[in-house]
């Protein structure tokens, strides 16, 4: 006899039937996305002072307490969308014409910072951008939290 489907077991792995609506925790959620673009280091030592591409990988964690009435906190969809919009901006362009970066370097750590600073306009005020990293290439990021 299987004594998980046994209605009077009550060990390990019975499940209390019990609606829990909130914990007191909160939510992170996380998405992806990328975009392909240009930059040069002016004053960098080394090759990447010149002009070079990256497929570049943005990855944001958003978090908050409160769900909606559906049970989310914010739709995977919105998310999405928002970054992809920032992204826009700077796909397929030479990082170097883009404002800020035609008076800052465009390293991976100040796309980082003004990327977030940009995103986090975009959201509701019940949801706090955690943070936003870069990925330059598969093996290096460099993530922004303030």
């Amino acid at each position: 006899m299987d004594i998980t489907h046994n209605a009077l077991y009550e060990g390990p792995g019975k499940l209390s039937g019990s609606m829990h609506l909130h914990g007191g925790g909160h939510y992170e959620l996380t998405v992806k996305d990328h975009f392909d673009a240009a930059h040069a280091l002016p004053g960098y030592d080394g090759p990447c002072q010149y002009l070079h591409g990256h497929t570049w990988e943005v990855e944001v964690v958003i978090a908050g307490q409160h769900l909606d009435e559906v049970g989310m906190l914010y739709d995977f969809k919105d998310i999405k969308r928002d970054l992809h919009q920032l992204l826009e901006n700077f796909d397929h362009r030479c990082l170097n014409d883009v404002a800020p970066f035609d008076e800052i370097n465009p390293t991976a750590e100040h796309l980082a910072r003004v990327m977030f600073y940009e995103l986090e306009k975009t959201l509701p005020a019940h949801i706090s951008l955690v943070e936003l990293s870069v990925w330059e290439s598969p093996i290096a990021k460099v993530t922004y939290r303030p």
